[in-house]
């Protein structure tokens, strides 16, 4: 049973709890997508899945089936907390703290429903791709629907972000001293999973208009997203060099971890549409240096995001102690993330580039270290959820 009517006490960032639940059921299905054949499609379907379900391996059936399970019980866990931030988002417009929130630093954290909403068509999409029989004869019907989904929500996202931005500029005040850390950082986070919702029609459809527009709207919202991370990384860290960080914003200093996921399989879906739309040529070294690249700069800022939470207690006291707010979910994206694109890392640069056979020793052995945080992941939203979810 979940809290209800928390009114006042309520934040926009609890959203990230039915965040990290979405996140967590399509990252089960990336096992799906690299580790099973799926001929005549870019993606893991039905029609593939169901010949291995029902054929004469055993663990091969068995395995399909969690993982088939796990993918259920995790989009089930986002929609249910995505209805009750909905509905705790209605109540708490109603209470004196929303015009509060509307005129301070926290105005930003609104774009978490639009990054939320975002990761609903994903789970949407995965859902039916695995579920639902003869889906992809249908697709190309589908995508343009996708892309009206998507810009819709790029649209609100807009709307939030313009507002907030020309509140700032017109009559200032913002507070740096109290914005130390990367939090406002969830806006280009909310970007850049629309434009990689946006980008997926370029490297699955074979319509070279429905991969034309695919590509304009998605490079839009990635191109604003690196502009504005730009921005706020260097406003964030100056911020930060000059005050500290906030105990309870140091979660923050993973954002860039999803942000970077993201940004990394969007600028893949491009490429991919560009080849095959638009005779674009690129070779597998290419692939191999981005996801070795974009894997590098997520483990810099894990590796630094660790030290400053460790040193600060934050482990201790907001994960297995008594403390913790709606921003400790945080947590939650940055391990989905990171076990995402490690598998992209394995399969598209490595696989890729022939460097390693997939399904052999060291394809699991390099798998590893992600899958431990994958696991460890679903761990932690499972407390979480306990701990600041749970009617008492």
């Amino acid at each position: 049973m979940l809290r209800k009517n928390l009114g006042a006490g309520y934040s926009p960032l609890y959203f990230l709890a039915a965040l990290g639940a979405g996140g967590l059921s399509v990252s089960f299905f990336i096992y799906l997508l690299f580790m099973t054949p799926h001929p005549g499609s870019p993606m893991a379907t039905f029609n593939h899945l169901w010949p291995l379900l029902t054929g004469g391996n055993l663990l091969v059936s068995a395995l399909i089936t969690l993982d088939l399970a796990v993918i259920v019980f995790f989009a089930y866990l986002h929609f249910r907390l995505l209805a009750w931030n909905l509905r705790e988002y209605a109540l708490f417009k109603k209470t004196e703290a929303f015009p509060k929130l509307m005129s301070s630093n926290a105005e930003i954290s609104l774009m978490t429903i639009p990054l939320t909403l975002a990761m609903s068509i994903n789970v949407m999409f995965v859902l039916g791709a695995v579920f639902v029989p003869n889906l992809w004869s249908v697709v190309e019907w589908m995508f343009p629907a996708a892309l009206l989904a998507f810009l819709a929500v790029g649209v609100y996202a807009m709307r939030i972000l313009v507002t907030y931005f020309a509140r700032v500029l017109s009559q200032g005040g913002v507070d740096f001293a109290s914005n130390n850390s990367l939090a406002p950082m969830i806006a280009i986070f909310a970007l850049a999973m629309i434009a990689v919702g946006l980008a997926a029609p370029a490297a699955m459809s074979t319509v070279k208009s429905t991969q034309a527009w695919s590509i304009a709207f998605a490079l839009f919202f990635f191109s604003t997203a690196i502009l504005l991370a730009a921005i706020k990384l260097i406003l964030g860290f100056k911020s930060m060099m000059e005050h500290g960080i906030s105990e309870a914003a140091s979660p923050s200093l993973w954002i860039m971890i999803p942000i970077l996921t993201l940004l990394g399989i969007t600028w893949i879906r491009l490429s991919h549409g560009l080849h095959h739309g638009f005779g674009v040529h690129g070779d597998a070294s290419s692939l191999f240096v981005l996801t070795a690249a974009v894997l590098s700069v997520q483990i810099l800022f894990g590796l630094i995001g660790w030290a400053v939470m460790n040193r600060l207690g934050y482990f201790r006291d907001y994960v297995r102690g008594d403390k913790g707010n709606a921003g400790t979910f945080a947590l939650v994206c940055p391990g989905v993330a990171f076990f995402v694109f490690g598998v992209f890392f394995v399969n598209l640069g490595l696989v890729g580039a022939g460097l390693v056979d997939r399904m052999s020793w060291a394809y699991f052995l390099l798998l590893a270290p992600f899958v431990f945080v994958q696991l460890k992941t679903v761990q932690l939203i499972f407390g979480l959820n306990r701990k600041l979810l749970r009617a008492v």
